[in-house]
Formats: structure tokens, C-alpha cells, sequence
């Protein structure tokens, strides 16, 4: 089994859930009593929030970079970035290391590819829906990205900044995701 190296904290409720998924399917693989083999270098995301807000990517990017050179030391064999927003600078990371790096838009394009489906929506950060670096690299696997109109970009970033990274899921905010995912406006 290789040593998983997770690179996380953006926010730690996501890096939580790349936690409980990793082992849960090294469990469901191998069953028993067995566990994954994680190293986690869990970053202060208000540090990170602070770059993003700032758009200072190459700052944010020689971070991530730096910290996941320290999981390849510490023995990680595979690096997992915890987070959608900050595959931004997933470039800049892969460079650092010499380890792999499992991307999550290639994984995210494995997991639609047996569905058929060529256009999909995209929810996320602004930074997410707005840049081009998710859709850039999903239409590279021959999937199309739509993303909601400004406004609800506005709302759908909200509900994750001021919600989600704390926990908090509220059905008011779950009202207006399936009023964006449906096309609705997500402000009724």
C-alpha cells in the first residue's frame, strides 16, 4: 500500500472528507481491520483565503508547493490536493514534487466518462467557476463545463465561504443550489 500524502485545510471540513473517503475505500478494498497509510499536512486556510482574496496565486502556489515537497520527504508516494479551488496552482505543485499528483479534474472526468455525459455543470468558488484551469482541463477529456450567471456564481460562492468551511449546512442554502442547478436563479 502506498504512503498517501494529503495536502489539506482548504478547508479542513474537505480535507475531513478526503480523510473518511480515502479510508473508506482502502477498507472496502481490503477489508479486515485495514486502514489507509495517510500523511496530512493540514495548512491554516485563513492564510490561504488571504492569498486567494489578494489574487495572489504565485504566493499561494509556491506555499502549496513547498508544503507538498515536505510530505514527499516525509514519505508520501502520492499527493492528493484536499481542495477544487487550489488545483489553480496545481502546475506549480506537480513541479515541486517528484512524486505523483492525482488531479482532481482527471479523476473528476474518469468518474462522468462512463455516464456518457459531455456537458456538465460546475458549482464552486468563484475562483473555480470563473477561472479556466477546471473546464480548461475537463474539456481536455472532452467534457463540456457550463457554469451558473453571475449572480448565482455570487450565491453559490457565498453559501461555501460563509457556510460550508464552517461546517454549516443550512436548507435555505440547499433551496438555492437546487434553484442554480436547475437554472431557476438562486435568488428566490
Amino acid at each position: 500500500m502506498k504512503t498517501i500524502g494529503l495536502l489539506g485545510g482548504m478547508s479542513w471540513e474537505s480535507s475531513l472528507e478526503w480523510y473518511r473517503l480515502a479510508n473508506e475505500r482502502v477498507r472496502d478494498q481490503l477489508g479486515g481491520h485495514h486502514s489507509a497509510r495517510i500523511l496530512l499536512d493540514s495548512l491554516d486556510f485563513a492564510e490561504i483565503e488571504a492569498m486567494q482574496a489578494a489574487g495572489d496565486w504565485e504566493a499561494a502556489g509556491n506555499l502549496l508547493a513547498g508544503r507538498a515537497l515536505a510530505l514527499e520527504n516525509a514519505g508520501a508516494e502520492l499527493l492528493v490536493l484536499c481542495t477544487n479551488t487550489m488545483h489553480l496552482v496545481a502546475e506549480r505543485i506537480q513541479d515541486a514534487v517528484s512524486i505523483p499528483f492525482l488531479h482532481i479534474v482527471d479523476v473528476t472526468a474518469e468518474a462522468i466518462r462512463p455516464s456518457g455525459v459531455r456537458t456538465v455543470g460546475l458549482l464552486g468558488t468563484a475562483f473555480t467557476m470563473e477561472q479556466p484551469f477546471y473546464a480548461d482541463r475537463l474539456a481536455s477529456h472532452g467534457i463540456r463545463t457550463i457554469v451558473p450567471d453571475e449572480e448565482e456564481r455570487r450565491i453559490v460562492h457565498e453559501v461555501i465561504y460563509d457556510e460550508l468551511v464552517h461546517g454549516v449546512v443550512r436548507e435555505e442554502s440547499r433551496q438555492r443550489y437546487r434553484r442554480v442547478m436547475a437554472g431557476d436563479g438562486g435568488t428566490r
